[in-house]
């Protein structure tokens, strides 16, 4: 279980929270289904049992699976909050992780900086499919947001990370993430970004490039082992690349959450059958529109 790390002067700050989080499933013992074995909230953090609202073609070989939702019991994070989710997917069990809404950052009354962690471990032949909704960097917050996944041999994975700086014409405070995939003991996935006043040539065109919204799919799927997909530039803002293992990287920069949403599922799109979402029918060439920059110069 995570250990909190929670500085202890943040720890002191009125109104400061710490809630952690855990969910475990497992494939029943006559295995036909995957089920929810431990389903832990506290406070900020709320997990439950959810029906899927349509099509999951990220299961595509698993036709009984454990679906949960995670929903915020209060606003934030919020500076000096902490919080922590642990997932574990049992050996051969299947397990579909959604949101129920986006995830807004804030900063807190008297300061500090709100941090979420959050481990994940996926068994033997298991599959996890992680669908969150974007997190938003309101202007003046300071989060560092962390994400672990450790796959073993034969395990599936497909999530997604989405990150908005800032609301709607709004410039985004300090920002730091951090995402590490391992497959079978060997890192297969490693990026830090850190966005905000504090962060240097993040609007610069090796980073955002002038856009609001940046985002990945890491999807993970052991019969690539000896050949995973070729390299996509599929479009100016985005790319699908391959891993060191079996998986691939799909990678995109937009205005905002729509279009990013959009190159996201194009990404998959390329992958073709049984990837492929056709969420979105249309190409994505209309995506190209001019991008009209923030100007962040006399934000306070």
């Amino acid at each position: 279980m995570y250990a909190s790390s929670l500085r202890e002067q943040d720890a002191r700050r009125p109104g400061a929270m710490t809630a952690q989080a855990v969910l475990a499933t497992e494939r029943d013992p006559r295995g036909r289904s995957s089920r929810v074995s431990v389903l832990r909230s506290q406070g900020a953090l709320v997990l439950r049992p959810a029906n899927p609202k349509g099509p999951e073609p990220l299961t595509h070989r698993r036709r009984e699976v454990a679906r949960v939702m995670l929903a915020a019991g209060t606003a934030g994070p919020i500076g000096g909050d902490d919080y922590a989710l642990e997932v574990r997917v049992g050996a051969g069990s299947t397990l579909v992780l959604s949101e129920v809404s986006a995830m807004l950052v804030l900063p807190g009354p008297c300061g500090g900086r709100s941090r979420m962690r959050i481990t994940v471990h996926v068994g033997e032949d298991a599959t996890f499919v992680w669908l969150p909704e974007p997190i938003i960097a309101a202007q003046g917050c300071d989060h560092e947001h962390d994400v672990r996944v450790q796959l073993e041999p034969g395990a599936r994975l497909a999530m997604r990370e989405e990150t908005l700086l800032g609301r709607y014409r709004e410039c985004p405070g300090d920002f730091r993430t951090t995402l590490r995939v391992t497959y079978a003991g060997a890192p297969i996935y490693h990026q830090q970004l850190r966005f905000g006043p504090n962060a240097d040539g993040w609007r610069g065109a090796a980073v955002l490039g002038g856009n609001a919204a940046v985002g990945s799919i890491i999807a993970v799927d052991p019969v690539w082992a000896d050949e995973t997909p070729a390299t996509s530039a599929f479009h100016s803002s985005a790319i699908l690349a391959p891993l060191p293992g079996p998986g691939v990287a799909v990678s995109a920069v937009a205005p905002d959450s729509l279009q990013l949403r959009r190159l996201l599922n194009a990404g998959l799109d390329e992958l073709g059958p049984p990837w492929s979402t056709r969420i979105v029918p249309d190409r994505v060439e209309h995506l190209d529109d001019e991008i009209t920059e923030i100007d962040c110069t006399d934000a306070g």
